[in-house]
């Protein structure tokens, strides 16, 4: 489905690195939950999981939040179609557990934006889903 969207290049950039990768961070659940419609889905395909709508998501990241010490996305490399208002990006997350142990995924994302914020989310994990 195709969504208007109020974003350019740059606008889609920012909303995926400098806002919501960076809530998702800092572990900053409104700052995370603000990059969303409240109706928005997000999906990880590779687990064939799905959260519906502001309360499912509030839990998921809730979750995730609380389920490791610290969070980094790094290394991005990214593909912007901003007509469609689109973007994907491949990275790495490190995830570093309360006892020092660490998780490394590298993940594919692939979001479309409605307005200025994301309405879909399909993410491609390459190991076991942390986003459940």
């Amino acid at each position: 489905m195709q969504y208007p969207c109020t974003l350019d290049r740059a606008g889609l950039i920012d909303l995926a690195f400098h806002r919501y990768f960076a809530a998702v961070d800092r572990k900053d659940l409104a700052g995370t939950l603000a990059c969303f419609h409240n109706e928005a889905i997000f999906t990880v395909q590779t687990s064939f999981t799905t959260h519906a709508g502001r309360a499912e998501l509030e839990r998921m990241f809730t979750d995730f939040f609380g389920a490791w010490e610290r969070i980094v996305h790094r290394d991005f490399v990214t593909t912007v179609d901003a007509a469609n208002g689109r973007i994907a990006a491949s990275f790495e997350a490190v995830l570093t557990a309360a006892d020092g142990s660490v998780t490394r995924l590298f993940n594919t994302n692939f979001w479309r934006i409605r307005g200025d914020r994301f309405q879909e989310v399909f993410v491609y994990m390459s190991g076991a889903n942390v986003l459940v």
